[in-house]
Parts: structure tokens; sequence; C-alpha cells
């Protein structure tokens, strides 16, 4: 799988997290006619939003994925694609914490609040992430996938050959 879709996958496995954990939350508090929680969880929900849209402004990536890019290692062979393994093995506290979290709204509806906050930052925090990867791709002519790896460690990446981008230089306009 390459590296930009599961970047791509997780901001919107996030964002549908958070949303589901808003209706959950909403639907819980409801149930308990509690209009305070509401309204904290929904400042909250602002609050995240805000927060991840400042943090996600910058076009260049994370120091994180900066430093597992550049321990890639380099093969001339793509690895195994496995795109629903690589999703599961890297995405799988998304889900856990989605599914634990949904579950306590019937006792304590704060907790999926709090919970679809923090999805919501992370959406909003990671959003550029998979198109700075991809311009490094098209810089460098190569593609990043994902390599097997434990799913409580980091994950490592296969660096493979592509085609390099070229643009114009910006000099003379090219003939027609």
């Amino acid at each position: 799988m390459r590296f930009v879709d599961l970047l791509r996958a997780a901001v919107l496995l996030s964002a549908g997290a958070g949303t589901a954990l808003a209706v959950v939350a909403i639907a819980g508090a409801s149930a308990e006619q509690d209009t305070l929680a509401i309204a904290i969880g929904v400042g909250w929900w602002v609050v995240a939003a805000a927060g991840g849209l400042w943090l996600g402004r910058r076009l260049e990536p994370t120091p994180g994925i900066g430093r597992l890019l550049a321990a890639a290692r380099a093969s001339n062979t793509l690895p195994d694609q496995e795109v629903a393994g690589a999703l599961f093995n890297r995405l799988w506290p998304l889900g856990v914490v989605t599914v634990v979290c949904g579950a306590l709204a019937v006792l304590i509806p704060a907790i999926p609040a709090i919970a679809a906050g923090y999805a919501i930052g992370v959406a909003l925090t990671w959003r550029r992430q998979a198109a700075a990867v991809q311009a490094i791709e098209d810089r460098d002519g190569v593609r990043f996938h994902l390599d097997r790896s434990s799913p409580f460690g980091a994950p490592e990446l296969v660096r493979t050959p592509w085609a390099r981008k070229i643009a114009p230089t910006g000099g003379e306009p090219e003939p027609v």
C-alpha cells in the first residue's frame, strides 16, 4: 500500500470516527436531557477543529513523517500490496478507541464527546500530510510503500523508483 494512501485513509477514518462519536455523544446526552454536556461537547469540538486547522496549516511533512521517509529502505520491487491488512495493522487503535468510547456513551456521554474532539483535531491536523509526501515523491521520482511491520511499532517504508515530474522552469514559453 502506498504511504500517501494510508495518510489519506487515516484522515478520512479519523474524521468519520469523530463524526460518529459526536453523533453518539449527542444521542447519549439527549437521552439524559443533558444540554450542558452537549454545549460543552460542541465547544470542545470547535476548539479542537480550530486547533487542528492551525496545526495542519503547514505544507511540509511533520518531523516524524520526515524521519520515516528518510529511513525508508530502497528497493526495485514493490512490497506485498495488502491494503486491508496494512490499514488494519496501522489504524486499529482508532477503531478500538471509537468502539470503546462509543459504547460508553450510554453511561457517560462526555467520553465520546471528548474523543470526538480529538478525532476531529487529528483529521484536520493531518489533512495536508498526504499532499506533502506526494510532492516529495514527485520531486524525487520515487514512491513510498508500507512494508510489513509490527502493529505495535513504527511503520517501515520502502522507497521504489518512479517517474520524475519535470516542470517548466518559467523562463521561455513553450513552443506550440
